[in-house]
């Protein structure tokens, strides 16, 4: 009986792989910054100052950016290990991305430009990535690892 060792990463999976050691940079940095606020006496008085309803909004975000990171850190270890479920988990991730953008572009009081350049990103990766994932060879005979 023979059996095949599966590939090791490289080729176009650098590029994911890539996408997801950024983002989980990005999401670090967002929970230090989280921190910062609850550290900050000058922040926490105006984080308490502020309305229930938008203390709550500001509570729910502060767990799903947690939540987010906690994922995109558990994908990256299973992206390394070349784990079999890592390319179902790595679509279900940016479709969440692409979700957080929409919520994003949608809710935030910020300009337009800035949430169409924080939604361009996702949806482009998303509209690249997912195919490959699906359909490439080269994922099926790298991640084989249970």
């Amino acid at each position: 009986m023979t059996t095949q060792s599966a590939e090791r990463i490289g080729g176009w999976l650098l590029a994911p792989l890539a996408w997801l050691l950024v983002a989980l940079l990005s999401a670090s940095l967002a929970i230090l910054l989280y921190v910062g606020v609850v550290v900050s006496p000058q922040a926490l008085a105006n984080l308490k100052a502020l309305t229930p309803t938008n203390l709550s909004l500001w509570v729910v975000s502060a767990l799903f950016a947690v939540a987010m990171w906690c994922y995109t850190l558990w994908l990256t270890a299973a992206f390394f290990k070349r784990r079999s479920l890592v390319p179902k988990h790595y679509i279900i991730w940016l479709l969440i991305s692409v979700l957080l953008a929409v919520k994003a572009f949608a809710f935030a009081p910020v300009s337009d430009a800035i949430a169409v350049r924080q939604l361009i990103f996702p949806l482009l990766a998303t509209a690249i990535l997912v195919p490959y994932f699906k359909r490439s060879a080269r994922v099926k005979r790298t991640f084989v690892n249970p």
